[in-house]
């Protein structure tokens, strides 16, 4: 199901993957090792992840709407929908990772503000 959802979703998916797997690396190395410039990295990563599924996002429903005028009058408009509905994974994959990648610093947010109690 997974790579159905992927395949899908077309060439806009790949730099929205990769950015997105950079993104959680780097909120699991804040997680880990507390730095704070993995944090501004992960952020940064995080708004490329967005950039990434909204430019495939908008390329996908541009593409689609170029060349609904091409099939005949009964299929252009579910093929439109079809058509905008596999351009939205784009968007739904970088959400996804911004929410696991989140959810990852949140992690390191918490062991930063918890005391250790082997200090005492």
């Amino acid at each position: 199901m997974l790579a159905k959802f992927y395949a899908d979703g077309g060439y806009g998916m790949h730099p929205t993957a990769l950015f997105g797997f950079f993104m959680v690396v780097a909120a699991a190395l804040y997680a880990i090792r507390g730095e704070s410039r993995y944090a501004r990295i992960s952020g940064l990563l995080g708004a490329a992840t967005f950039a990434a599924g909204l430019l495939g996002t908008f390329t996908g429903v541009a593409t689609s709407i170029r060349f609904v005028d091409q099939l005949p009058p009964e299929k252009q408009f579910i093929t439109l929908c079809y058509g905008l509905e596999e351009s939205l994974h784009n968007v739904i994959l970088s959400l996804v990772l911004i929410v696991l990648g989140c959810v990852v610093a949140a992690v390191g947010v918490f062991r930063a503000r918890t005391p250790d109690a082997t200090a005492a």
